[in-house]
């Protein structure tokens, strides 16, 4: 983070500085802080401002003195704490978070030459990310979030690890609920925002796919009329996204509306990643990503046309995200077993297009002589369509003509019925209640050429099994 004054971080967050005890003095205002600023007490490192929250698992407050025997130097906390760091009380740490945020972030961007790039979608979101951060680390100081860092928490720590050196700040944003990017939005003022797709995540936090649709809205609908909003041509919702915004707009993808962005043509995924060629005018260019999936193809455009915005030759942006060894640990994560199988590790998110994605991309690494097995666990926060939506991801594992299915845990068993349902599909189908289970089951019988796709939202746990499965250290 930038260095600020005690003072002057006390005025941000609208709080006032308490002593660290009931017997200590107040700290001296003119104390000096410029180290990252933290929720975790696990993550905090000397010099990190410790953010004290209630959670929903825990209380921050109750991690403090932690904190601070880590080597936080300053505490903002909603009550007192008894530590032995300066203390800076206020209302509301969330919004304290956000006020930070937003100054530090407009305080860079006034001093030096920062370019925020922020990117949203239902799906996809980490890896474009992961690309566009790659691509212009090649060009200056870049900060981008590490993991998911996309909520109304996880993305202004991201935004407050910038400093007067950063040329580049990529902000991931996700939201489960209406107003969520509109917020995120307002703190990093994007210069040039990203929609990828509106699908089914967090389905049953938004209500459909109308009110998914308005939340990523609200990504460019707060634009200013000097940023750049870079729309999927080829999904409806998106592109209509192109009506609602007072930015310069760009495309890319397949799509009527897109006569001069990127496509993708010829795309094939692989064993060793997704190969395909860029179309830029009448320029070809090759691209063969380490990271397997078709789907992967539309993200890579993504952050290609970011770079074609910001005036970075595609040559080169094409060698960085070629370089990528993976989208990110557990996404699409392809890994090779001690027999010999291969084992697709996707168990960090999970809605029903993403699971969708990763059946497709198991159906075209079938190797000969082996079989294709997917290990499929719950896809969270689906709502009342939960049932339904799994359901029709069993019926798909049938209508790929996937070997074997194996469904694990009570949630998911929506994907058990609903690929019994489908009396012509020959494959095996097995249940089993939690992931310790499932591991033994698949150990004892993968065999040389099988290729096993692990795939759930994080809750279930099937990340693990995948790693298990690999041989990779916990």
């Amino acid at each position: 983070m930038i260095a600020l004054t005690l003072a002057e971080i006390a005025a941000i967050v609208g709080g006032r500085i308490a002593p660290p005890s009931p017997s200590a003095a107040l700290p001296d205002p003119d104390l000096v802080f410029s180290g990252s600023v933290q929720t975790d007490s696990r993550l905090v490192e000397t010099g990190s401002i410790f953010l004290a929250m209630p959670g929903e698992d825990t209380d921050g407050h109750l991690y403090a003195g932690r904190a601070v025997a880590a080597g936080a130097a300053l505490v903002i906390a909603e009550r007192a704490v008894d530590v032995t760091a300066p203390v800076i009380l206020v209302e509301n740490g969330v919004r304290a978070l956000a006020d930070l945020a937003r100054f530090v972030v407009a305080r860079v961007r006034d001093r030096g030459e920062l370019t925020v790039v922020a990117i949203t979608g239902s799906n996809g979101k980490t890896t474009t990310k992961n690309m566009i951060a790659a691509i212009l680390r090649e060009h200056g100081p870049t900060v981008a979030p590490v993991d998911s860092f996309n909520n109304h928490v996880g993305a202004p720590i991201s935004m407050l690890r910038i400093d007067e050196s950063t040329r580049y700040l990529v902000v991931e944003m996700g939201a489960s609920h209406a107003g969520e990017i509109a917020h995120l939005a307002s703190i990093a003022q994007p210069d040039v925002a990203v929609v990828l797709k509106v699908g089914l995540a967090h389905v049953g936090e938004f209500g459909g796919l109308a009110t998914t649709a308005a939340s990523k809205a609200e990504l460019v609908t707060g634009l200013a009329e000097s940023a750049v909003a870079i729309l999927h041509a080829g999904d409806e919702r998106v592109a209509r996204m192109a009506g609602m915004t007072r930015a310069t707009v760009r495309w890319f993808g397949d799509g009527l509306a897109n006569q001069s962005g990127l496509r993708a043509n010829g795309v094939v995924t692989t064993a060793i990643g997704t190969r395909f060629t860029v179309r830029d005018g009448d320029r070809l260019l090759e691209v063969q990503l380490r990271i397997a999936g078709d789907h992967h193809a539309l993200n890579a455009l993504a952050a290609l046309s970011v770079a074609a915005e910001l005036g970075i030759d595609l040559a080169g942006a094409i060698t960085a995200i070629e370089a990528l060894p993976r989208a990110e640990r557990w996404r699409m994560e392809l890994l090779p077993t001690p027999t010999g199988a291969l084992v697709i590790n996707d168990a960090y998110n999970a809605s029903p297009d993403s699971t969708e994605a990763a059946l497709r991309t198991l159906q075209q690494l079938g190797r000969p002589g082996g079989r294709t097995i997917a290990v499929l666990g719950e896809m969270t926060e689906l709502g009342s369509a939960s049932v339904e939506l799994h359901a029709a991801i069993g019926a798909l594992v049938a209508t790929l003509g996937i070997d074997e299915l194996l469904v694990v845990g009570e949630r998911a068993r929506g994907v058990f019925t609903g690929a019994a349902r489908e009396r012509e599909w020959r494959g095996r189908l097995v249940f089993v209640p939690d992931a310790e289970i499932a591991h033994t089951l698949l150990a004892s019988h993968l065999g040389a050429n099988d290729v096993v796709l692990v795939k759930s939202s994080k809750a279930a746990g099937l990340r693990f099994v995948g790693d298990r499965l690999a041989g990779v250290p916990a």
